[in-house]
C-alpha cells in the first residue's frame, strides 16, 4: 500500500494494539500472584521450543509506563490487554488480591491519562493452577468461578474500562490446551474436549451478567476464525470443509447468537454430549473422577439461554485461512488440513492471505444477518524474524505489507456494508509466543529479551502515520 493509495477509515474508527498478560507481564511471583497453568506448563522440560518461561517475559509489570508511552507515540485510541486471573484470585476462588487489582488500577489510569481507552480481556488462557487441579474447564464449576472473578474485576474497574472481552480464542484454548496438548494444560482428549467448549461458553454467559450488574461498558468475546478453503472438489471434500468450519468457526459463535451448537459435530448433539461425559480414565484425566459436568449431561437445561445472553460486539481474531480436504480412510478426524500453496508465508509458515479476512467478515454478515453485532478485529498480525541492524534500527517491510493488505481487506468489507468498528494489531511488543517461546516476533516494537530494550520497528512508524490520517 503506497501513499498514492492511502487507507482511509470512518471517523470514530477504533485504532488499537493488543497484548496478553502471561506473554508480557512477568512478575509471576510478586504481589501475591498465584500460579497459572502456563507457569506450570512452561517450567516442564520440553514444553516450550526454546525453554523460556513467562517469569520475566517483557517485564511489563514494572515497565508499563514505558509501554504506555510507546502506545501514546503510536496515537492508538485503544489498548487491548488481558488481566491475569491468578493475579486477582491466586487460587481461582475467594476475595480479590488487593495488590493484583492495584496493578491494573495503575495501568488503566495511566491509559486514560494518555487518552487511550482500556479494553480488558478477562481470560487469555492463564487459568489458576488450583482450578486446573480440580479439572479446569472440564469442570462445570469453573464457569461459575469465572463469573465470580469477572464480578470482582468489574467491581474495581467497571467505571473505567471502555470495552470488556470475556474470553480470548476459546477454540484455540480447547483444541491446543485440552485437545492436542501443545498448550497448557497439556491434555490430549481430541473430540472428548467438548466439555471445555461448553463450560467456557457457559462461563462467558455468566460473566456477561456479572459485568452488566457492575459496569455500563459494552461487552464482547474474541473468537479466532479461519475461513475454510477447500483443496478438492468431491462431495467428501465438501463434507470435510463443512465439518471443519463447524468446529473452528461455528462452535463458538452459533450458540452465542442463539442458534445452539452445530449439528454437524456429533459431540454437540444430546447423545454425543452425554457420551462426552464419560471421560474418566482418558489420557490426561487420571485422578479426576466425578467432575461436575462429566458425571452428568454436559449441556443442561437453560445453558444455551445463558450462553446466548446478548453481547454488544463480536471480537474477530484472524491470521490465515485453512486448507481442507477429505481425510484419509484411517484418519481419526473427519477432515484433513493441508498447506495453501502459492502464498507468501510468515515465520510461522502461515499463508499471508488478506482475502481471507475480507471473506470472513462478509461471510459472518451473510451467515448471521441481523443477529451479528458490530465487529472489532481484535487481533491481526504476523511473525517474522526481525533483527536489529548495527545502527539500532529494525526494518520489517513484510509486516508493513501484511498490515496494509489486511487493512485493505477491512476497508473493502466496510465498503460492502459490514459493520466493523475497530482494528487491533497483534502485537504491540515482541513477546513470549506461548509454546514457541521467544522464537516468534509479532511486535510493532522489537524487544531485546536480555536487556528489555524496546526499539520501535519501521511498522510502528507506518501504523503511526496511518492512524495520524484519521478524520
Amino acid at each position: 500500500m503506497t501513499e498514492a493509495t492511502p487507507l482511509h477509515f470512518p471517523a470514530g474508527f477504533t485504532w488499537g494494539v493488543s497484548t496478553a498478560a502471561y506473554q508480557i507481564e512477568g512478575a509471576t511471583t510478586e504481589d501475591g500472584r498465584g500460579t497459572s497453568i502456563w507457569d506450570t506448563f512452561t517450567h516442564e522440560p520440553g514444553r516450550v521450543v526454546d525453554g523460556t518461561t513467562g517469569d520475566v517475559a517483557c517485564d511489563h509489570y514494572h515497565r508499563y509506563p514505558e509501554d504506555v508511552a510507546l502506545m501514546a507515540g503510536l496515537g492508538v485510541t485503544a489498548y487491548r490487554f488481558s488481566i491475569a486471573w491468578p493475579r486477582i484470585q491466586p487460587d481461582g476462588t475467594g476475595p480479590a488480591n488487593p495488590l493484583g487489582l492495584a496493578f491494573y488500577d495503575r495501568l488503566v489510569d495511566s491509559l486514560l491519562e494518555t487518552g487511550i481507552d482500556p479494553v480488558a480481556t478477562l481470560f487469555h488462557w492463564d487459568l489458576p493452577q488450583a482450578l486446573e487441579d480440580r479439572g479446569g474447564w472440564l469442570n462445570r464449576d469453573t464457569a461459575h468461578r469465572f463469573a465470580d472473578y469477572a464480578g470482582l474485576v468489574a467491581d474495581r474497574l467497571g467505571d473505567r474500562v471502555k470495552l470488556w472481552i470475556t474470553l480470548n480464542e476459546p477454540f484455540v484454548h480447547m483444541t491446543h490446551g485440552y485437545g492436542m496438548g501443545v498448550h497448557a494444560p497439556g491434555r490430549m482428549l481430541l473430540f472428548d474436549a467438548f466439555p471445555v467448549a461448553h463450560h467456557q461458553l457457559l462461563g462467558h454467559g455468566l460473566a456477561v451478567a456479572a459485568i452488566r450488574a457492575r459496569s455500563t461498558s459494552p461487552i464482547a468475546i474474541a473468537n479466532n476464525y479461519s475461513p475454510v478453503w477447500l483443496r478438492g472438489d468431491t462431495d467428501a471434500d465438501r463434507a470435510a470443509g463443512t465439518a471443519y468450519d463447524a468446529l473452528h468457526n461455528r462452535l463458538f459463535t452459533d450458540p452465542l447468537l442463539g442458534r445452539g451448537y452445530p449439528a454437524e459435530l456429533p459431540m454437540t448433539t444430546a447423545t454425543g454430549a452425554a457420551q462426552s461425559a464419560g471421560l474418566d480414565g482418558l489420557d490426561g484425566l487420571d485422578g479426576l473422577d466425578g467432575l461436575d459436568g462429566l458425571d452428568g449431561p454436559v449441556v443442561r437445561d437453560g445453558d444455551l439461554d445463558v450462553i446466548a445472553t446478548p453481547i454488544d460486539y463480536l471480537g474477530v481474531n484472524y491470521y490465515n485461512p485453512t486448507g481442507v480436504r477429505a481425510p484419509e480412510e484411517d484418519s481419526p478426524l473427519p477432515f484433513d488440513l493441508v498447506p495453501l500453496d502459492g502464498y507468501p508465508t510468515t515465520s510461522f509458515d502461515w499463508p499471508v492471505a488478506p482475502d481471507g479476512l475480507h471473506g470472513l467478515l462478509t461471510s459472518l454478515r451473510q451467515r448471521y444477518g441481523t443477529k451479528l453485532p458490530p465487529i472489532h478485529v481484535t487481533e491481526n498480525g504476523c511473525a517474522y524474524d526481525d533483527v536489529l541492524t548495527p545502527d539500532g534500527r529494525c526494518d520489517d517491510p513484510d509486516r508493513i505489507a501484511y498490515l496494509a493488505g489486511h487493512l485493505g481487506a477491512v476497508r473493502k468489507a466496510l465498503d460492502e456494508g459490514v459493520d466493523v468498528r475497530g482494528y487491533f494489531v497483534w502485537s504491540l511488543l515482541d513477546n513470549l509466543e506461548w509454546a514457541e517461546g521467544f522464537t516468534k516476533r509479532f511486535g510493532l516494537v522489537h524487544v531485546d529479551f536480555d536487556t528489555q530494550a524496546r526499539t520501535p520497528k519501521s511498522s510502528y512508524a507506518w501504523y503511526r502515520d496511518l492512524i495520524a490520517r484519521r478524520p
